[in-house]
Formats: structure tokens, C-alpha cells, sequence
């Protein structure tokens, strides 16, 4: 029987604990990633057509992360209309980079193990039995 046996140098080394799932979502990492490009922040339109989502829908994404504290809206009103304008946060902008750092190294992991494969080390690395 073929079993895969934990590296026991780093047995966890693939959970990538870093992996925030507040911006691991598809539309929210567009919306924080929008966010983090204008710093100055975005109006609600801009963003709902940068990231291609519905007004409902961008509105519930938005809820989440000012709920987990990563953006802050502000709403106004500008040549007698109203405007929503959202912005990432220090500390939005800092759990994203934090995540960022999470994601490259899943990217240089899956780099590196398509490597060994080429390479015909199937194993990639890990111990097998």
C-alpha cells in the first residue's frame, strides 16, 4: 500500500494557515484588491464596475469586510447627489500583504512540486512509502 508520510521537518507546511477567507472569495479579493490600487478609495459605481458585480452584491461583499474592519465607507453627498465612497484601512492593507505573502508561497510550493515532477521526482519532495 502507497501512503504519503508528513514531512517531519514541517508537518504542516501546506496548511497556509494565512489564507484569509475573508479575502480568499473571488469578489472580495477583486474589491480589496481595487481598494488597494486607489488608496484614496472608490466610489461605489467605479467599484461595482471594476469588479463587475450588482449593486446587491457588491453592497454584501462591502458589508463583510467593513465588518471585519478591512475597509471603511463613507457616504456623502456631491452636486446634490448622494455618493458612497469605500477605502481600504491600515489595517485592511496590512492583513492583505499579509495574505498576499500567504498566496506567493502557495504559488512557488505548486511552482516547485511541477518542477520535481518534470524533473521525475513524483514525490516532490515529500516522503513517500
Amino acid at each position: 500500500m502507497n501512503r504519503r508520510k508528513n514531512n517531519p521537518r514541517n508537518p504542516h507546511r501546506f496548511a497556509y494557515d494565512g489564507l484569509d477567507r475573508v479575502f480568499h472569495e473571488r469578489a472580495r479579493l477583486g474589491v480589496v484588491t481595487s481598494l488597494v490600487s486607489h488608496p484614496k478609495g472608490l466610489l461605489f459605481g467605479d467599484l461595482k464596475q471594476l469588479c463587475a458585480l450588482t449593486d446587491g452584491n457588491l453592497n454584501r461583499h462591502l458589508q463583510v469586510l467593513k465588518a471585519s474592519k478591512l475597509i471603511e465607507i463613507a457616504k456623502g453627498i456631491e452636486h446634490n447627489r448622494s455618493q458612497t465612497i469605500c477605502r481600504i484601512t491600515p489595517e485592511g492593507r496590512k492583513r492583505y500583504l499579509e495574505y498576499l505573502a500567504v498566496l506567493e508561497q502557495v504559488i512557488r510550493d505548486a511552482a516547485a512540486a511541477v518542477e520535481a515532477e518534470a524533473n521525475g521526482n513524483a514525490a516532490g519532495g515529500l516522503a513517500r512509502s
